[in-house]
Parts: structure tokens; sequence; C-alpha cells
């Protein structure tokens, strides 16, 4: 494992050192007013049009204006036309696409600024919005450093004043702290505004600098007309003197470097192979996915989730799960988002999080619901989701108040789809999935009541011909799990079916498998249910919700599919191809269901299972579970 890690290490950094030069989005503000005006838009879109035409300057800076929009760009001042042009490109891409009908806008990246407005900021030295960003990582020494900071950044804006008749109104100055590390830092104007208002801008920038967060190890404040920087790395000169045949020879030594890690990395992971052959325990077979460093189209500025969020506030929150809370948001484009934001108390981890970024992200189907995206940054973990207006299903099903909005031909329509959104993991997608975690918490409703199975962290992908597989970490939620998976760890698509079966019984009485326990009956749903089917009156498990308006028929019918599902041994538990089958067809016949094992005990009477360490979940599903044989 360190063999692999350090592999991993390596071919990261790599990595990071191949996508250097790639413009990254810090930050951007949009108005909060929208405009409809089409004339507006269009005049926007021409500036944008000619900023990103004409951004391959000497001076790395231009303004133009068409109507009533007034639009700038600014490079950094070391960048070279070729750098400060692939920047300003992407720049003027994502201003449509992150600030659609805003009325003003500005995006700050690492190597340049790109702004529109609909009021004239021409030669006017402004100081609001701003950004400040700091490397999290203190400094060793804080007292010396300081002094060394404020000092040299005193200096630097001196020396950008005594030099402001240069084209380029920008300064950089080294500085060492010590014998082994060197103070970096920058200051750059906006070439528009004259020497009074840049010195002016550059104290403001500085002061905050210094007082925000103090005692990092880097920091920088972004203002519309200014911005200072320091790091203890050399971030600036690198791309003012690159040349074609240089960059031919860095992509080829990384390449070798890439192909040269790749097979030390092979290596380890042969030899962890055979290392694994060698144990008597079973283990889970991993995921087999892309990575996520395949699919960075899908990442997201955590600005804009910020924005679209208002900054996680309390009254944008839809709910809590195992992973974290959820948040609504709305993009500036008018797109409604459910941004799922991993909390640090969470069971679940970056292992969950990449799996499911690289399951659903290659799952397209009605009954799921549809990832757009994710965001790392800042040490922030979150995936951004379709917004789902009708919430969860626990949600609706199991309050009181709000039960009756689910009547029968919704929760039948609810189930249908439920079922064939896991036909589709199971058999009609490229990947065989077994979800794992199937429950009512984990099924969302759309406006038209569809279903859509969300949740992929304890997704796993089978082989083409692979059947079932083993593990010693039995993760799901208590009560929907079947047995021989809490038993013996095996797991399968009839594994999913055994979850669906409890799932059906829930829909149909509006009782809660987890917390189920009837007054003097000990033996859980299954055992409720099983006891009303087998004395022949399955209609007095109807949830009361229900009134009289729903087909007994559809009712006794999904009753029997549901007991089916939730038999004992898995061979006798019907495929999803044939639950849909059953569903869809009253003309189809049934086989008589077995009396299911009743080894949901309530919730007095919970104890950890023989030989296990039992992690119970709680009331409210939230937590997922997991047993770990001794």
């Amino acid at each position: 494992m360190r063999g692999i890690s350090l592999c991993l290490l390596i071919l990261t950094f790599l990595a990071l050192g191949a996508e250097s030069n790639t413009p990254r989005l810090s930050r951007y503000r949009c108005s909060n007013s929208n405009t409809t005006s089409t004339s507006f838009k269009a005049d926007r879109d021409l500036v944008l049009h000619s900023l990103s035409s004409n951004s391959k300057t000497q001076t790395g800076y231009s303004n133009t204006s068409s109507g009533a929009v007034y639009g700038s760009i600014l490079c950094r001042g070391d960048l070279n036309p070729d750098a400060c042009e692939e920047c300003v490109v992407n720049a003027t891409e994502m201003a449509v696409r992150l600030c659609h009908g805003s009325e003003w806008a500005i995006l700050w990246f690492d190597q340049c600024m790109l702004r529109y407005s609909d009021h004239n900021f021409f030669s006017s030295m402004e100081r609001e919005p701003s950004l400040d960003e700091y490397n999290k990582e203190p400094v060793v020494g804080p007292e010396q450093f300081m002094a060394v900071l404020e000092k040299t950044m005193g200096q630097l804006v001196n020396k950008l004043g005594a030099k402001y008749s240069r084209v380029k109104k920008y300064v950089t100055k080294d500085v060492k702290i010590n014998a082994k590390q060197t103070l970096y830092t920058m200051a750059q104007c906006t070439p528009d505004i004259n020497k009074t208002g840049c010195m002016n801008c550059l104290e403001t920038a500085d002061h905050k600098l210094q007082t925000i967060d103090k005692e990092k190890i880097g920091g920088r404040v972004l203002l519309p007309s200014c911005f200072v920087r320091f790091e203890i790395y050399e971030f600036y000169g690198i791309n003012s003197k690159g040349t074609k045949e240089f960059s031919t020879t860095v992509v080829l030594v990384i390449a070798a470097a890439v192909a040269f890690m790749m097979t030390c990395l092979m290596g380890c992971l042969l030899m962890q192979r055979k290392g694994r052959k060698a144990k008597d325990h079973i283990e889970e077979d991993p995921i087999v996915g892309t990575g996520i460093s395949e699919l960075h189209a899908l990442q997201f500025p955590l600005c804009s989730i910020e924005a679209a969020t208002n900054s996680f506030s309390s009254n944008n929150k839809l709910g809590e799960g195992g992973f974290g809370p959820v948040y609504k948001g709305k993009l500036p484009c008018g797109s409604e988002i459910a941004a799922k934001r991993l909390s640090q108390a969470s069971g679940q981890g970056v292992q969950e999080f990449e799996n499911e970024i690289e399951l659903v992200a290659k799952l397209q189907h009605r009954n799921l619901v549809r990832l757009l995206g994710f965001s790392l940054e800042r040490e922030e973990t979150i995936l951004i989701y379709e917004y789902v207006p009708k919430g969860s299903l626990d949600h609706s099903l199991f309050d009181p108040k709000i039960s009756g909005i689910l009547d029968w031909s919704r929760r039948y329509k609810i189930t249908v789809g439920v079922a064939r959104g896991l036909l589709y993991l199971h058999e009609d997608s490229r990947l065989r999935i077994i979800h794992r975690d199937l429950k009512a918490s984990n099924i969302l409703l759309d406006a038209e009541m569809n279903a859509k199975i969300s949740d992929f962290g304890m997704a796993r992908i089978f082989g083409a011909d692979q059947i079932e597989a083993s593990t010693n970490r039995i993760v799901g939620t208590y009560g929907y799990m079947s047995p021989e998976y809490i038993m013996f760890g095996h797991f399968s698509t009839k594994s999913d079916v055994f979850s669906f079966g409890v799932l059906v019984l829930e829909i149909i009485t509006g009782k809660k498998n987890s917390g189920f326990h009837p007054q003097n009956f000990d033996e859980g749903l299954l055992g409720y249910v099983w006891k009303h089917w087998s004395e022949g009156i399955p209609l007095k498990l109807v949830d009361p919700a229900l009134g009289n308006s729903y087909s007994a028929n559809e009712v006794i019918r999904c009753i029997h599919i549901g007991l089916l599902c939730v038999q004992d041994d898995p061979d006798d538990r019907p495929t999803v191809d044939s639950v849909i089958r059953m569903l869809n067809s009253e003309s189809t016949s049934l086989p008589l269901p077995q009396r299911p094992s009743f080894f949901f005990p309530s919730r007095k009477h919970k104890q950890p299972l023989p030989n296990s360490n039992l992690e119970q979940a709680t009331e409210n599903e939230a937590l997922h579970t997991e047993l770990v044989p001794r």
C-alpha cells in the first residue's frame, strides 16, 4: 500500500504540473438583478466577443463597449500574449454560462480578470466587489514572516508608483526570509486608472491582505482595479519566457515520467494482488471506475456553488443524510440544483464520494437522479444534482400529515419507477451495478412524482458474467439488508431485490421498517405483513391515509410481489425483470411466497448479531450501518 500511495502521489504531482497552465477560476460575482432585455444580451455578447478576439495584446489589457454594456480584461503582467489569450477566451465563455442574464459580472482567474457591466467603469478606481484567498497552511516563525511581508509589500507598492509610466502596471519582488525560504510578491493595477487611484487601490488591498487572515504561507486580495499576492514559491514569470519548443520538451518529459510511474503502479498492484491471494479472509471487490481525473468537465468552481446556495444558508437546507446536509441552489442561468455537502462528521468519505461521481456520471435513466457535477476545493467535498422538488419518498410516506398526497396511483407509479431504475442498473446499462443501499430516503420524487434512485456511494460494479461478490465490510441500512449479506457478506442483484421488497411493503403500509414495532409484536414489518397475509386479511395492511381509494387487486398483487422479494433464499427471489412483468400484467401467475425469517427485532430488542460488531443506524435512517466480522 505504501508503494501504491507513493506512485499515486507522484502521478498526482505530475498531473498537476501538466495542468498548471490551465486557467483556474478563483471566484466570480454576478449581479442579483437579471435582465430579460435581448438588446442588452446582444450587446454583452458583442463586448465579450470583442474582448476575446483582441486579447492577444502586448499590454495584457483591453476594454470595449457596445450600446449600454462596458467590458474589460486584464491579464497578469508576467503573462505572454498566448497565455493571456487562452485565459480570456476561457473567461468569456464562462461569463455567459455562469452569469447568464446578469447586468454586471466580474470573474477572477489565476491569470486574468474579466469584467462587464451596464455602467461605464472605465478609468474609475473601484474597490468592490473584492476577493481574498489564503493558503490554509500556517507559516513557521510567524512574527519574522509577517514583518518581512509587511515591509516587502510596502516596498512593492512604492516600486509600482515609481515606475507607473510603464505600459504594464505591475511589479514583482522576491526577498529571502531565511536560508531556506524566499517570499515572492506581486502587485498590479488596471492601466486605465491614474497613479493616485492605483496607489489608493493597492493600499486597500495590502491592508486587507495582512489583516483578514494572518500568518499563512500564501494569499491574495483581488479588487476590480488592482490586486496583490504573495507566495513562498515563484508563481510569476512561468508563462513569460516559455516557447513552443520548451512546452514540447515539458510534455515529453512528463509523458515519459507518467509512463514510468504507470509501470511502477502496475507492479505495485500486481504485488498487492499476489499478497491478497495469500490472505484467508474475504475482501470486497473494488469498484472499477474512470477516476475523478477524467471527469474535469463535471467540476464546478466552489464559488459558483456558494453563490447558488447563498453560502450554504440554513434557509436553503433541504435535509441531511449520511453523507451530510443537502442545500437547494439556483445557478445564474436559472437552473435549480441540490448540493450535497460532505460533513466532517459523516461516516462516508472520499472513497464513497469518488464512487458516486464515477458511477452516476456514466448512468442516464429517467428513474435515476441526474448528477450535474462536483466540487473539490478548499477542503469542501460537494456533489451537485438536479433539483428534485418533491424531496425524498420517506418524507412524504412516513409523515402522517402529508402522506395523503401519495394516493394509490402515485404509490404504484413510484413502485414501478423504482423497479425500472433497478432493472437499468442490473441489466440495461453498460455496467452491472448493485446499489446496496436502496431505501425510501434514497428515492427522490420529481414534480410529476416520478421516482428517481439516488445515493450511489455504496454501489458496486459487477463484471458482465459476475453473479455475486463477497465483502468483510457490510454497508447499508439496517432493515433493508438481505440475510445472506448480513450473515455472510454475500451480495448480488438479489440483495437489491430484497431491499426493493422491503420498500414495496413500506409503500403499501405507510410504516417504516427500521422503526416498526407494533404493540406486543416483535417481528418487524416483515412479520407483521406475513401474519396478515397468512391469515387472509392482507387489505388490513393498507395505509389508512389511502382511505378506500385503491385497487384491491393491485394492492394484494404488490404485497404478494413484496413477499416474494424478501424470501430468505436469493434463488427464490424474482429478478427485477420478472418483478416488472408481474407488476405490469395481472395475467402473470405468481408463485406462493415462503415465510420470511423475522430477523429484524423491534427497537427494544435490537442487539448486535453474533460474531459481529454492529453500529446501529439512527432512527431517521440517516447513517449507514456497518457490520465488521471479528
